[in-house]
């Protein structure tokens, strides 16, 4: 028996038209180095479709990829919405990508034009001689062109063109946007975005048990544009008539500080990083933060210290989800059970989130069995869905996927209500005398002391238990080092055979071009005996 419903594909053209008509009056501010622009949806609308004659006269087709170097801006959400609505494929470029990736994504992509900001125009003249496929740059702001050769002025292109654009029919299942994965091993792998995958994820941030989008709220969108499509919030709110604040390049916790005061949004979304910088920008001073309902947080595990921070000096509710780029990329969302309070809730806070509706997750053992969702069996998580990416872009990667579900490398637990629990990385766990030890763990405890700022561990050889901890330790300002009194704070916080007995303080942890720690460069640091180490004797004894 078949239904009646009617048939109607899921197309971005769509997303583009409901938020021009019924968020029309939605708005779009964008923070400036003297203040701020403003512009509705229905400007930014008009402009999308500006852009989109534009591109079609640069001779832009059906498939064509056009990239993306911008920051968090109106011009990056008008690329948003044009590129994938004309039928083309949205590429956002991650302008923190060292020079050899950068070209090498651009080139597999085949991106026939660029829309890049002036600002950044110095990175991306470093690799313009090695882009083969390339056509057309076009700069938007002000600021000099050296380096990139024959180049399009953004707003000339768009005052050239007659209002609206006939947006075509186009497969719900083709692709919409692409994003390269930001791994920090080989060349980074492309994940392709369709219409209805980005669609059905758009929806899911809408829901209540999500981040739950409405047209009351005001986002400030600090997660980068060009990292998994911004976590999708940039379909999502436009969708749901969410305000945007962008704060371009002004992501330090000063400035964040000031625009959350200035703008009011109701709701902010960034890596853990941000917020922790945040947290200590604003020490010792008197804020506002009283317009966020939440802040939300991803891309890394957020420690418990940054949770009770925020709750206790700012009153904001700290949550946390889980995804990846393959993942479109929200996959869960770290909201307690109904009628958790206290410890209670915070147990739950600090996993990586519950399992969203639409996705399906569960644990693998090394022998490749599926685990018991028991909240203590640890194995790989895997995860397959309708915005999961099911293969890279022209790179066949058996190894990232079993019998259908996407291997995500992330290794931990799952409980019996869904909730996911984050040990590690696959490649970061440190494996002690055959037993695992979640330097996820560590470090969010280690990080819960007053003098500490940042902290990463990773495994280190040794004679005797095969691999060690090595706690690499950034102090706050004027706090001289103190192993041992660091080592006494963990003492009854974890396992007595977890305790760290070699650390190191470092000026900071060097991180991936999304902000995660990279722990392959801390690896690579400590084998080269640039880290001057304290040994505090074997605590595993």
């Amino acid at each position: 028996m078949n239904s009646t419903m009617q048939d109607a594909p899921l197309m971005i053209r769509d997303i583009l038209r409901h938020g021009r008509m019924v968020n029309q009056h939605a708005t779009v501010t964008t923070i400036t180095d003297s203040g701020s622009t403003v512009a509705t949806f229905a400007e930014v609308a008009s402009r999308v479709d500006q852009l989109a004659g534009a591109l079609r006269d640069l001779g832009i087709v059906s498939g064509d990829r056009v990239g993306t170097f911008c920051w968090n801006n109106q011009t990056h959400l008008e690329a948003y919405l044009a590129i994938p609505s004309m039928g083309a494929v949205l590429h956002t470029l991650n302008i923190r990508l060292f020079p050899e990736q950068l070209a090498y994504v651009i080139n597999h992509a085949e991106d026939k034009v660029i829309i890049v900001d002036a600002s950044l125009v110095p990175l991306l003249a470093r690799v313009r001689g090695e882009l083969t496929t390339v056509e057309t740059i076009i700069v938007t702001g002000e600021g000099p062109h050296e380096g990139l050769g024959d180049t399009l002025d953004y707003e000339t292109l768009l005052a050239a063109q007659s209002p609206g654009f006939d947006y075509p029919d186009v497969d719900e299942r083709s692709a919409a946007a692409m994003c390269y994965t930001s791994g920090t091993t080989g060349n980074p792998k492309g994940v392709v975005y369709s219409h209805r995958s980005t669609w059905i994820h758009s929806l899911a941030q809408l829901a209540s048990g999500s981040i739950g989008l409405t047209d009351s709220d005001s986002m400030l969108l600090i997660v980068p544009m060009f990292h998994a499509n911004g976590w999708g919030t940039p379909y999502s709110g436009f969708m749901a008539g969410t305000s945007f604040v962008m704060p371009q390049q002004y992501l330090q916790g000063v400035h964040l500080a000031r625009i959350i005061e200035e703008h009011r949004p109701t709701l902010a979304c960034g890596v853990p990083t941000i917020w922790n910088d945040l947290l200590h920008a604003t020490e010792g001073k008197t804020v506002d933060f009283s317009s966020l309902r939440a802040i939300t947080a991803g891309g890394s595990n957020v420690p418990q210290a940054l949770f009770e921070a925020y709750d206790s000096r700012f009153g904001v509710p700290l949550i946390q989800g889980w995804g990846m780029t393959e993942t479109s990329p929200l996959a869960t969302f770290g909201t307690p059970p109904l009628g958790t309070v206290g410890e209670e809730a915070m147990h739950y806070r600090i996993k990586a989130g519950k399992v969203l509706p639409g996705v399906e997750v569960r644990v693998v053992g090394e022998d490749g069995n599926t685990l018991p969702n028991d909240g203590t069996s640890i194995g790989e998580f895997e995860i397959r869905g309708p915005w999961v990416t099911g293969s890279y872009y022209l790179d066949d990667d058996a190894s990232k996927f079993h019998d259908g579900w996407l291997r995500t490398g992330d290794v931990g637990t799952l409980d019996a209500i869904g909730y996911m629990t984050i040990s590690d990385r696959s490649k970061d766990v440190i494996k002690s005398g055959g037993e695992w030890i979640s330097s996820v763990e560590l470090e969010g405890t280690i990080m819960a002391h007053p003098s500490v700022f940042e902290a990463a561990v990773v495994a280190v050889p040794d004679a005797r238990w095969d691999e060690r901890p090595l706690a690499c330790v950034v102090l706050n300002e004027g706090v001289e080092p103190d192993a041992a009194a660091l080592l006494e704070f963990l003492s009854g916080r974890v396992a007595k055979w977890w305790l760290p007995e070699r650390w190191t303080f470092i000026s900071t942890v060097p991180k991936t071009s999304v902000g995660k720690f990279d722990k392959k460069v801390l690896r690579a640091m400590y084998e080269r005996s640039e880290f001057e180490v304290i040994e505090l004797g074997n605590a595993s004894k």
